[in-house]
């Protein structure tokens, strides 16, 4: 297990990934995921109110509402930690004072509990005085209803600036960080928005940790893979992602991996990162992944990958 930042959340070292029940998977094959997750000692589980809004059909909490609906099933919240998000819901989008509560109450009615364990903000939300948006978090957190608050989708300036707000208000402050981050989309969280979760005492825990699927190693030239993130893994498929495939495929053959795990077990070694998040529409990926919890990179093979990743 690891601890994100100074709390007391002992999390598995793989977040599983929310975004795909309700949407590429249903109710069943949503359970079938949980199940074999929760069976392998998963105990940390990511999603956020708007998903699967984007899916003909939804409205958004569909994921939330799986998960809710598994949990009470198994008779397992206890033992699971949870963490979603607020403020890109369409009907509830922001993080003004008047949406934060509201959502949160819906959050915890679609999971059927009586507690977040870490509620995101989801992405900045410039319109409103981050004094404000904190001051809703804290009241949250008073009450009972959050226990940690986090950030996902903040710049270093606007992160550093919160923290500050916290500090100065005595609010309950951002623990963690969810940037997207994985080892063919560094520049976004490298220098100074790490240096600040450094600084801070934070966690960070990646989003898009396998690149929609890039870093599975099953988009190749010449393949043809039906999935609803083709598009967006694909556009991974140049010369320095064939570079990065190569080192995959090598570090892979000599720990008797697979590609995914490699890619997953690099996120985890960069400092800073605590639990990357990755999700599995079937059992069967779910075990393409899952190795990378038992995976130990040698240094040498950490800086092999890291350079097949430079621009």
């Amino acid at each position: 297990m690891a601890k994100i930042s100074t709390t007391d959340l002992d999390v598995f070292p793989l977040g599983l990934g929310g975004n795909v029940f309700g949407w590429t998977a249903n109710q069943e094959e949503s359970f079938a995921v949980l199940d074999a997750y929760a069976d392998a000692g998963g105990n940390f589980i990511d999603t956020a109110d708007m998903y699967s809004a984007w899916a003909p059909g939804n409205s958004g909490g569909e994921s939330e509402t799986i998960i809710g609906r598994w949990m009470k099933a198994r008779g397992n919240r206890d033992r699971m930690i949870i963490g979603t998000k607020v403020g890109m819901l369409e009907s509830l989008s922001g993080l003004s004072a008047n949406t934060i509560p509201v959502a949160a109450e819906q959050s915890l009615g679609r999971l059927q509990t009586d507690r977040i364990d870490l509620y995101y903000a989801h992405k900045d939300d410039p319109k409103t005085p981050l004094e404000e948006t904190l001051d809703a978090f804290d009241t949250l957190v008073r009450e009972g209803k959050v226990r940690y608050i986090a950030a996902s989708n903040y710049t270093a300036p606007r992160l550093a600036e919160a923290l500050d707000v916290s500090k100065r208000r005595g609010f309950a402050r951002f623990v963690a960080l969810q940037p997207h981050y994985n080892l063919v989309e560094r520049k976004e969280y490298e220098g100074e928005l790490a240096e600040v979760v450094r600084r801070e005492d934070l966690s960070a825990i990646p989003y898009f940790a396998l690149a929609k699927g890039f870093l599975t190693g099953k988009y190749r030239p010449g393949t043809q893979v039906k999935s609803a993130r083709a598009a967006g893994a694909s556009a991974y498929l140049n010369e320095r992602g064939l570079r990065v495939l190569a080192a995959l495929d090598e570090v892979a053959g000599v720990h008797h991996t697979t590609v995914a795990a490699v890619a997953l077990g690099w996120l985890a070694a960069q400092p800073t990162v605590v639990a990357p998040i990755a999700s599995a529409r079937t059992t069967a990926q779910l075990a393409d992944i899952l190795p990378f919890v038992e995976l130990r990179l040698s240094k040498e093979e950490l800086r092999k990958l890291s350079a097949a990743s430079e621009a």
